[in-house]
């Protein structure tokens, strides 16, 4: 597919795995805007790439969204809904100011987008949105509840938007599991992982940012024009291999 003349909408797109996804849209020859609450980080984005299109703003700010649909001024061709924020949950005592405000940024803000889009007749023909969930929706560690709440969230959210949109746009998710961002990411350094990390993905590796950046530019494109209202779980085999303390290894403590 030709993505050049097309136009993508990345959330949270400044570092992070929506970074990767950013530049690999860019590197496609695609317009690209981000929206991102890390104003440095963004401006400094900007400056490598002149096609980059950067506002400094909250998704979780109702007004925030509505100012940048209307800078926007042009058809959205991909919008990838990949911000999102952890606050944790129940052992730290989680506030109801915080866990409302990750599921604003997780899951009404996409919800809030795609509506603003297709009120202002700003979804292009077979436009396609790419929601960023994760295996966490599926699966959890203890106290993670905010986060994991949003990512559950959103993959329903998938299936009911693809419906509703159905002629309009197609929507699947994608579910990252274990992902190495450090290459987009200046606060986490990449590689800094043991053998066992890598060793208990059946693939046998972590997964990279560019993994999940390539299958959201296929989802995008014309080849996946018969797949919508899917989530598709990106994570090496991980959720997939049943554990058994004693059994091939597995040791518990």
């Amino acid at each position: 597919m030709n993505y050049k003349s097309k136009f993508a909408v990345v959330t949270g797109g400044v570092s992070g795995i929506g970074r990767c996804i950013a530049e690999v849209f860019l590197h496609v020859g695609a317009d690209v805007a981000v929206i991102d609450v890390d104003k440095a980080e963004g401006e400094e984005f900007q400056g490598l790439y002149p096609d980059l299109r950067f506002f400094h703003g909250d998704i979780g700010d109702k007004s925030a969204l509505e100012g940048f649909v209307k800078a926007l001024r042009q058809p959205v061709d991909f919008l990838v809904n990949n911000a999102c924020v952890g606050r944790k949950g129940l052992l730290s005592e989680c506030s109801w100011e915080d866990f409302e405000y990750v599921q604003r940024v997780g899951v009404t803000a996409p919800y809030y987008l795609a509506s603003l889009l297709l009120k202002g007749n700003m979804l292009a023909p077979n436009a396609a949105i790419v929601n960023i969930a994760s295996t966490r929706a599926f699966q959890s560690q203890e106290d993670t509840e905010s986060y994991t709440a949003a990512k559950g969230g959103i993959v329903a959210l998938t299936h009911a938007m693809a419906v509703s949109l159905a002629g309009k746009a197609r929507v699947n998710s994608v579910s990252p599991g274990w992902i190495d961002v450090g290459m987009y990411h200046k606060e986490i350094k990449p590689g800094e992982h043991s053998a066992q990390d890598h060793a208990q993905h059946p693939a046998k590796r972590m997964g990279k940012a560019e993994d999940i950046a390539g299958i959201v530019l296929y989802l995008c494109g014309d080849q996946a024009e018969f797949i919508t209202g899917e989530n598709i779980t990106v994570d090496g085999g991980m959720s997939k291999l049943m554990v058994y303390h004693g059994d091939f290894g597995w040791r518990l403590g």
